[in-house]
């Protein structure tokens, strides 16, 4: 479907959500991002749209040199990573419940961690990233207190909510590894640190929505939130690098001469420096992945239903973006609500995956529909691979 357009106060409001699903505390929120004197062109919203702190998740918001940490999110550099296997459909056993245990143990879920540097013993490339990153994190010590022991045994962790491991078939019977985490607990931190000193800024004191603070370049406080943003984009895209090597290893000592396909990986929480409409911009991207032509990216369903492999087309509309999932269709609180574990069993049958009350709120139709929000943004992203999943490990 193509796009329409609302309008706001500053810049147009353009929704590949068709208007009438829309509910009206999400276009409030996007006329308030709309209203911001930094943001250009327009806003672009991605069919996944539903409400967030701040700006929705499932928007695009370019700045002409600004940027809003709340509208990035706490979860900075959240984004997802796959591999294709030369493993078939006819090579899983019937029973993948010791599959599952095997990732649950290699992959510390919810709040645990590793006991110490899981990359020390992956790779030399790996080890060598990760020494580097931690070098780059002392300078990021003195204004958070209190998450160090954290930092270094939470990479290679999956965390928990909506954050997942699954493997999964395509169309013609390959089987995929798949995983969505982020920068865990120091990403908030540092997140938190940052919202709250916008909000403290003279300029933004007239927001009609102070999570809508931004920074200003040029000035102290936004070059220091971008180095702490940019690192923990690193480290989040890190720790999914360090969680597919675990995975792999898992996989191996089931199926011992697998071999494992160049990994995709895309963030969907993040800030990138980019041209757009002939202006250097800075495009916030929260909940939604960058679609440049020719360019792989990962888009979800929930728990229970297909995911897509997909090759960006470019669209100059949408800031080369596309939707980062299915969306949520209602709270978690309300999914706690409505759903039993029996809807939860049904919802995820002949998937191997948790079906227990820790997990209702994360039940498949507590998302929107993964086909409904393909087919709204055909123009996009063309879909290179459509996969099932048949282990999900849930935090």
């Amino acid at each position: 479907m193509p796009f329409s357009t609302i309008n706001g106060r500053n810049v147009p409001i353009k929704l590949w959500a068709p208007l009438e699903e829309v509910d009206s505390k999400v276009i409030a929120q996007l006329k308030n991002v709309a209203a911001l004197p930094w943001v250009a062109h327009h806003v672009a919203v991605m069919a996944d749209v539903h409400a967030g702190r701040g700006a929705t998740v499932g928007s695009v918001i370019a700045m002409h040199g600004a940027v809003a940490p709340a509208a990035v999110g706490v979860d900075i550099g959240c984004g997802m990573a796959a591999i294709e296997t030369s493993l078939r459909a006819n090579d899983l056993p019937e029973n993948l419940r010791p599959l599952r245990n095997g990732i649950e143990r290699a992959i510390p879920v919810g709040f645990d961690a590793h006991e110490t540097a899981a990359w020390e013993s992956t790779t030399d490339e790996l080890r060598a990233e990760g020494r580097a990153l931690m070098e780059d994190y002392r300078d990021l010590r003195a204004q958070l207190k209190g998450v160090d022991g954290k930092v270094v045994t939470q990479i290679g962790t999956l965390g928990g909510g909506n954050h997942f491991i699954e493997v999964c078939l395509d169309t013609e019977d390959k089987v995929w590894l798949m995983l969505h985490s982020g920068s865990r607990h120091i990403g908030k931190a540092l997140a938190d640190h940052h919202v709250e000193r916008a909000q403290r800024l003279a300029h933004n004191q007239a927001l009609e929505d102070r999570d809508l603070a931004v920074f200003l370049a040029g000035t102290p406080q936004f070059e220091a939130y971008r180095h702490d943003l940019f690192w923990a984009q690193h480290y989040a895209r890190f720790n999914r690098a360090v969680m597919l090597h675990l995975l792999g290893e898992v996989v191996r000592r089931f199926w011992p001469h697998v071999e494992l396909r160049p990994a995709i990986s895309c963030h969907h929480n993040y800030v990138a420096e980019e041209v757009h409409f002939g202006e250097e911009l800075l495009v916030t991207r929260k909940g939604a992945i960058r679609a440049g032509r020719g360019e792989l990216g990962i888009i979800p369903g929930s728990m229970g239903t297909k995911s897509f492999i997909v090759r960006g087309l470019g669209n100059a509309n949408s800031f080369e973006s596309a939707s980062h999932g299915a969306g949520r269709r209602m709270s978690r609180g309300e999914a706690k609500r409505r759903f039993t574990v029996a809807d939860v069993r049904a919802q995820t049958e002949g998937v191997e995956c948790r079906k227990d009350p820790g997990i209702i709120d994360e039940a498949p139709k507590a998302y929107k529909n993964i086909d409904t929000v393909m087919a709204q943004q055909q123009d996009l992203v063309e879909i290179v691979a459509e996969l099932k999943q048949v282990v999900c490990v849930k935090g």
